[in-house]
């Protein structure tokens, strides 16, 4: 193995959230432009556990950017710091993964998201 490795699989990483400011176990994060879910609570240096890979359930909203828009498995989900729940078919947002499951348009649910792209 190199010697410049670092993390073997660099999928599970302790880093600082740019959004939301606060992350809390579970919840959909961005670093930058890097998509994740938060593994721990914000740490009180500012970091948080997160995973950069993997499937997780979390809350996506039927909406685009053009209103209310059915999803569909494999549609791709953004994350848009400004809504809550913060991933959708928004794709002003931050591309944070595939939906897994179905949400009816204009409604919001509970599905399974897989992460990255």
């Amino acid at each position: 193995m190199a010697k410049n490795i670092v993390f073997e699989d660099g999928n599970e990483l302790s880093l600082t959230a740019t959004d939301p400011a606060t992350p809390v176990s579970g919840d959909p994060v961005l670093i930058g432009q890097l998509p994740a879910v938060a593994v721990t609570d914000e740490r009180a240096d500012g970091t948080t556990s997160v995973k950069t890979d993997g499937v997780a359930t979390l809350s996506v909203k039927g909406i685009d950017g053009g209103g209310n828009s059915a999803v569909a498995a494999g549609d791709l989900i953004y994350y848009v710091a400004a809504d809550t729940p913060k991933l959708s078919k928004k794709a002003t947002g931050v591309r944070f993964g595939y939906a897994l499951e179905a949400v009816t348009s204009g409604a919001t649910a509970t599905i399974r998201v897989k992460l990255g792209y």
